[in-house]
This record gives C-alpha cells, sequence and structure tokens, in this order.
C-alpha cells in the first residue's frame, strides 16, 4: 500500500501574497550567499557581491570642460565688454597632453574639453567670451569666479569613495564608472542552484510526440528560462509521475545538491495531487502556505526543507510563471544579497476587467502606446490557451478589494521583460 494511502487530505486555505512572502522570507537568509570573480566585460547583468570603492582620485588631475582659455580667476575680476581683461597667451595644452608648466599671473593657456589644466589655473574662460587680439594676447570680455568650467582632480570621485555598492545589477553605465577606475575585474553573485522538477502522468518530453491525452512538459523548460534570466543556476530534474512515494525520492534526491527546488504540478487539492504532503515530508519546517490569495496561481505551495525554499508552482503555464515572477524571483534576489527588481510601471487599462473581491488577480496584457500614454491591453482568451503566453508583454494587477477596473483606470503593470508595445 502507498504511503500515501495513510494520509488525510489537507485543504488550502488562502494567504494574502504580501503575508505569505514574509512568511518565507523570514527563512532565507540575505545574500550573497555564494560568489565568483568575472572579468570586467562579463560583469553587465550580474549582481556586485561586494562594494568597490576607487584606488585613485578620478580624473585624477584638474581638467576644462569647455573649449576656451585656463586662466588665474582673480586676473578676470571685473572684465566685461567695456572693459575687457587682457592676458597673455602662454602656451596650449591638448587633450591627452601632461600640463607642465605653471600658468604665470596675468596669463592664460589654450586648452580643449577635457585637457589638463597647468599648475596655477583654477578656472576656463570659455572662447566664445575671449577676442584674439594678436598670436600673444586675448582679451577676456567676462570674468570666471574659481572653479568654472573646471573639474577638480577628485571632483568626480574621490580616493577611497565607494562607488558602487554590493546587491546592485551592474549595467553598462557602471560598467564604465568601473573602467574608468581602473577595475578589470568584479566579485558577482554566483547565484542560487535551482532544482526543477514536473508532476503528471500525462507530461512527455518537448522532444516526444504526445498520445491522446498526453501534453509536452513546457514548464520545465519556462521555469529553467526565467531562473536564469534571474540570475541563478537551473537545472531540470525530469518529469516524475504520479506517485506520492516516487515523489518524495525524487525530491529528497534533488534536495541534496540544490539550493532551491521547484516543483511544477499537483500542488491543487484534486484527489490525485499530493505535492503538499510530499513536500512537507522533505524537511522541517516544512509547508508554511499552502494557497495564496492571487488569480492565477492559487494553488502555490511554499515550503522550507532542511533550510531549502521549496516552491510548489501550479502546472498551468500562465499560473506557473506569475507565481515565480511574485516568489521565486524575489527569494533568488534574497539569496543573492541583489537589489529588489523594479518590473512595475504604471498604465492605463484598455478595456473593462470584472474581477472578484478577495484575490488579487493578475490579467494578461499587451503593453500599447497611445497618444504618449502607456495603455495595457487585455488578452482575452481561454486560460489553458499557449497562444495567450507569447501574445502578453505583462500582467496588470487588479487588487484584493477591487470588484475589476474600467477602461481608462491606472493600474500596475508587471512585464515579463521587454515590455515593447505594438
Amino acid at each position: 500500500m502507498s504511503t500515501m494511502s495513510a494520509l488525510t487530505p489537507l485543504f488550502l486555505s488562502l494567504t494574502p501574497r504580501d503575508e505569505a512572502w514574509s512568511k518565507l522570507r523570514d527563512y532565507i537568509e540575505p545574500g550573497p550567499r555564494a560568489t565568483r570573480a568575472v572579468p570586467l566585460l562579463d560583469a553587465a547583468g550580474q549582481v556586485l557581491a561586494r562594494d568597490v570603492a576607487s584606488p585613485a582620485d578620478l580624473p585624477g588631475f584638474a581638467r576644462s570642460t569647455m573649449d576656451g582659455y585656463a586662466v588665474r580667476a582673480a586676473d578676470t575680476f571685473g572684465a566685461s565688454d567695456a572693459l575687457p581683461a587682457l592676458l597673455t597667451v602662454a602656451g596650449e595644452v591638448h587633450m591627452g597632453q601632461a600640463a607642465q608648466m605653471e600658468l604665470p599671473r596675468h596669463s592664460c593657456v589654450r586648452t580643449a574639453t577635457g585637457a589638463m589644466l597647468p599648475a596655477g589655473a583654477d578656472a576656463v574662460v570659455m572662447v566664445e567670451l575671449t577676442e584674439k587680439l594678436d598670436s600673444k594676447t586675448i582679451a577676456v570680455l567676462r570674468a570666471v569666479a574659481p572653479g568654472e568650467n573646471v573639474v577638480a582632480a577628485d571632483e568626480d570621485v574621490a580616493c577611497g569613495e565607494t562607488i558602487l555598492r554590493s546587491g546592485r545589477w551592474l549595467r553598462a553605465h557602471d560598467i564604465a564608472a568601473l573602467g574608468a577606475i581602473g577595475v578589470s575585474e568584479v566579485e558577482v553573485s554566483a547565484g542560487p542552484r535551482v532544482g526543477i522538477i514536473s508532476t503528471g502522468d500525462e507530461l512527455v518530453g518537448v522532444g516526444d510526440t504526445p498520445a491522446p491525452g498526453q501534453v509536452r512538459d513546457m514548464n520545465s523548460y519556462a521555469l529553467y528560462a526565467a531562473a536564469s534570466l534571474a540570475g541563478a543556476r537551473p537545472e531540470i530534474f525530469g518529469i516524475v509521475r504520479d506517485d506520492y512515494d516516487v515523489l518524495v525520492q525524487a525530491m529528497r534526491e534533488c534536495l541534496s545538491s540544490v539550493d532551491m527546488l521547484i516543483v511544477s504540478g499537483g500542488s491543487s487539492i484534486g484527489a490525485r495531487d499530493f505535492t503538499r504532503q510530499a513536500i512537507d515530508a522533505l524537511g522541517r519546517p516544512g509547508v508554511l502556505v499552502h494557497g495564496v490569495a492571487v488569480k492565477p496561481g492559487k494553488p502555490t505551495i511554499l515550503a522550507v526543507a532542511n533550510g531549502v525554499p521549496v516552491f510548489g508552482l501550479p502546472g498551468h503555464p500562465v499560473s506557473c510563471l506569475t507565481i515565480f515572477r511574485l516568489f521565486v524571483e524575489p527569494a533568488i534576489d534574497r539569496w543573492m544579497g541583489a537589489e529588489p527588481r523594479r518590473r512595475e510601471m504604471a498604465a492605463r487599462m484598455g478595456a473593462n476587467v470584472a474581477s472578484a473581491a478577495g484575490r488579487e488577480e493578475y490579467v494578461s496584457v499587451k503593453i500599447a502606446l497611445r497618444n504618449g500614454q502607456v495603455w495595457a491591453d487585455p488578452v482575452f482568451g481561454k486560460s489553458a490557451l499557449i497562444s495567450g503566453l507569447v501574445r502578453a508583454a505583462a500582467v496588470a494587477r487588479i487588487p484584493a478589494g477591487s470588484e475589476g477596473v474600467q477602461e481608462g483606470d491606472t493600474v500596475a503593470v508587471l512585464a515579463w521583460g521587454d515590455c515593447g508595445g505594438e
């Protein structure tokens, strides 16, 4: 007799999304939990694992921000069109050259944007505010203040100053800043190892031809892609048939080599859906939440087995990916010590959408730009249709206390990725 036959069915009770996440979050120690060194050219899109301080002043020398003349500001005080200050041109400094002279009083040096200022110079007069009187003399038509049109040697970044904090998702702009201070390698979070198991007698591999009543296991591939994009290191552990003992054994084997485990399918309260009991048998504290007040995704399971977060996700692909975004992705971020992702945007709903009060509802939408405003157009159709997956660019959130939204109402939209419009 199967071990499952002795178990009493457990019915799910719905927990609000924020409360459900709070219960799980407390069991996930903030990261970074594992790190690796990567060349700067491979660091974009990674999570910085350690603060980075500048080893030197930046730019390291006083430089001009304008084409013009480097001057001692005091030599221009009182200058005007009617009574210009006359300065002797003592030379010129080109980009990339060291300024090896000290600027004499009542003199100037021709300089280009970005060029080094000679010692003694503390301002730059724009070339437009000067007149060339002869090859050695210019007239300055407006006074400049000390520091005007100049970047000081440590004005950009001072030596020892923290330029980037740990947890930052590195952008191209950050790579530029790291390159500017001479950093060629950075330490980033390695991301958690995430195991993926799909359950169900109806599932076959994506390379197999389904028999009548069977479907291909798309969820494993969708979750692998989502986990990879989230910065994790996913691994697919295959399809497990609907047998309690087999599922428990498969999950236990998986737990020994992963930091998180996702089980797709079998999380509802049907007669053969026993994933909740199987997860609860893996270790303490066991199941924390079974049933979240969201639609789609109500039968979600959140658990921890001896320190390893375990997620029981619905088998429906849209529900599965929605719950991944709401719970698994934040768990990955916390494990890596990453800053929370900012994926939400405000949009106006493109049609009336009804909703049952009591559960947050996530409606698949397309994104469009009309008359300078962002619109979220619902993707209507039966929930089981796979075509809806590729048509949707995001999901719009309808609050739990609402009975729907009207066309033109502002809603929060959670993008799947590139939220480009049609």
